[in-house]
């Protein structure tokens, strides 16, 4: 099972910015990227109308989201499928279970899928004989890792080429002493070679959904890689995992967010491969699944319709918002402590697991805005973050220091004439222990700060209140 370490946010981000492998990864991936995504959204000049309609289309469907959830189903059954709904990632698991065994599975290939993980599904899977390959190449050598991914796009955004080679080589023991991994498509085409076997033992293959269609009853995933595609018509029988969330109105709604999702996540017009799904194999057809079965999970995700987190349901999973966090991007995803990282990780994962494991991470923002700056359907995410904090506070869940200190700090803010007093003597005093100092390393009662960073000396010329004031007399 994916082990919830959220609680030790602070300890696995200490244990991040001391890695220098990791250190060395997030700098060289991250800068592609934001600049890959600059470019996409220069090129199209209706970029933020087009954030406009996704919003809209999320907006429309949330609050619609039992009839178009119905209809889908409908529609699926038409096409010879069949929806299965469960309420709890174990419910999830029992249902993929169920249809492997029926199916006589004994391996099975995934692709794409970030629900698998919030379902903990490989674990499931091989604690009852049946084995699961990962089939993206990114999550092929995080499955060689044993590890998990740090990122909800890019898998193995932590590692270097080299450990790549290194895990290739320790795993692939036919591998040749002189083969020399050179490019990303030398190591793309032996994982290609390893995996074309499996591709066609497997008796079941499951795939994520970026989006369900109720229009049609379709799913639709986007690869770079032809993963998703072989994952889903070679096998007997296609599952598709998703959220409730995932579903659209129109065929129409699903091509005006694929134009944002692409362009967003890896700053391409459009994923190489962009594959729809409908039912079962038909009379005529060349390829394509006996059985189509659709996963439809909750997890927890009705109870955040009608509150104020529902605008996070918006979410496409693009990952923008953390490739352009500043946090996400010297941590990285795995100091996060379960399935999503960054942002949206800091406002999902409180829902579906609790703001008790998982309160650290709303608290892990310096709120500078980037994340709902680049959002493609305009996700408040701070505003979400804040309401967090909140509920934190509210359930005593925030350290005893914080609470006395935010406490000491209202009783004086709501006195106005002794808050003034009292910041000109703290700002006063600070100036003159800096003595020219640009910053205090170290500050006392001020641990908590200047543990992590500098504590910036005041500058001369007192309060900011007391500046501005002299601007407003002297006409600025």
């Amino acid at each position: 099972m994916v082990q919830v370490t959220s609680p030790a946010f602070k300890q696995n981000a200490a244990r991040a910015l001391a890695d220098p492998g990791l250190q060395k990864a997030l700098g060289k991936a991250k800068g592609a990227f934001l600049q890959r995504r600059a470019d996409a959204v220069e090129r199209l000049p209706e970029f933020e109308r087009l954030r406009d309609i996704g919003r809209d289309i999320k907006n429309h469907t949330l609050a619609n989201l039992d009839f178009y959830l119905e209809t889908f189903a409908a529609n699926v059954e038409r096409a010879g499928g069949k929806v299965h709904w469960c309420s709890t990632a174990e419910d999830a698991r029992n249902a993929v279970l169920e249809i492997c065994r029926k199916a006589g599975a004994k391996t099975v290939t995934k692709g794409k899928s970030m629900i698998s993980e919030e379902m903990a599904l490989n674990d499931h899977l091989e604690a009852h004989g049946i084995v699961p390959v990962e089939t993206d190449l990114g999550e092929y050598i995080i499955q060689l890792r044993q590890e998990h991914p740090s990122h909800i796009i890019a898998p193995a955004f932590h590692l270097n080429r080299e450990d790549w080679e290194a895990d290739f080589r320790r795993m692939h023991t036919d591998l040749p002493a002189d083969r020399v991994f050179n490019e990303r498509r030398d190591i793309l085409a032996e994982a290609r070679t390893k995996l074309r076997q499996k591709f066609l033992a497997a008796d079941v293959g499951i795939t994520g959904a970026n989006f369900l269609i109720a229009e049609t009853g379709s799913s639709v995933i986007v690869t770079n890689e032809g993963n998703g595609d072989l994952t889903q018509t070679l096998p007997r029988v296609h599952i598709a995992l998703a959220s409730i969330e995932k579903v659209v109105p129109t065929l129409e709604d699903a091509t005006s967010l694929l134009r944002l999702l692409a362009r967003s996540a890896t700053g391409q017009d459009f994923s190489v491969y962009t594959t729809f799904s409908t039912g079962v194999r038909r009379e005529g057809d060349l390829d394509g699944p006996e059985e189509y079965h659709v996963i439809l999970l909750d997890n927890g995700r009705s109870n955040m319709v009608g509150t104020e987190f529902q605008e996070m349901l918006r979410c496409i999973r693009c990952a923008a918002c953390m490739n352009h966090c500043p946090v996400y991007g010297v941590t990285g995803g795995h100091a996060y402590g379960w399935v999503y990282p960054g942002p949206m990780g800091s406002v999902l994962t409180p829902t579906l697991v609790g703001v008790d494991k998982a309160g650290h991470l709303p608290n892990a923002s310096t709120f500078c805005g980037r994340c709902e700056s680049v959002c493609p359907v305009k996700i408040p995410l701070p505003k979400l973050m804040r309401h967090w904090r909140e509920r934190e506070f509210e359930r005593h869940l925030t350290p005893a220091t914080a609470r006395s200190n935010l406490a000491l700090w209202a009783w004086f803010a709501k006195r106005p004439a002794l808050y003034r007093a009292a910041t000109r003597a703290a700002i006063g005093t600070l100036g003159l222990l800096a003595r020219g100092k640009g910053a205090f390393k170290a500050m006392p009662l001020a641990g908590g700060w200047t543990k992590g960073r500098d504590l910036p000396a005041p500058e001369p010329g007192g309060t900011f209140m007391a500046r501005y004031a002299k601007a407003r007399r002297n006409g600025r």
